[in-house]
């Protein structure tokens, strides 16, 4: 498990920071009149010049996918139920995700941004959710009706 956890880390590095650039060019098309935008204002200004805020922005967007890609080994914990596997992903993502979004200022700092920001955080984290367990059901009804003997509905 150890050793899992270690590659899949070392693999959602780089995965990390390309997912945190496809997002920069994404937000660019639709916000930046036909500019790109490696980051947000806040975080130039707060560290002195562009250089420093995408170096920094680049490094914890590999963290970022760091911490995902080892937090996957949670799901294939057989013994441990649905709920908490969901719990304690849940949680160590966010102890990940959310001082990093603040660090990179993708939040406003206050508390309505905080909140904001979770809420946001909480419903994309669901609709993946739902969207995984609803493709692993109907897996399992495929497979099951494999065994059985059954055409697939």
């Amino acid at each position: 498990m150890k050793k899992k956890i270690i590659l899949r880390g070392a693999l959602g590095f780089p995965l990390g920071i390309t997912i945190g650039y496809l997002i920069t060019i994404i937000i660019s098309l639709f916000f930046a009149d036909g500019y790109y935008s490696p980051c947000v204002p806040e975080l130039i200004s707060m560290l002195g010049n562009e250089i420093n805020a995408v170096m920094l922005q680049a490094l914890l967007c590999g963290l970022l996918g760091t911490g995902f890609a080892a937090c996957s080994v949670i799901w294939e914990i057989e013994h441990w139920s649905i709920a908490k596997q969901t719990g304690i992903y849940f949680s160590i993502i966010c102890i990940i995700m959310l001082p990093i979004a603040y660090v990179l200022c993708w939040m406003e700092h206050s508390i309505a941004g905080f909140l904001s920001y979770f809420a946001i955080f909480v419903l994309i984290f669901i609709v993946i959710w739902v969207t995984q367990f609803v493709m692993a059901m109907r897996n399992v009804k495929k497979i099951n009706a494999k065994i059985n003997g059954k055409k697939e509905e």
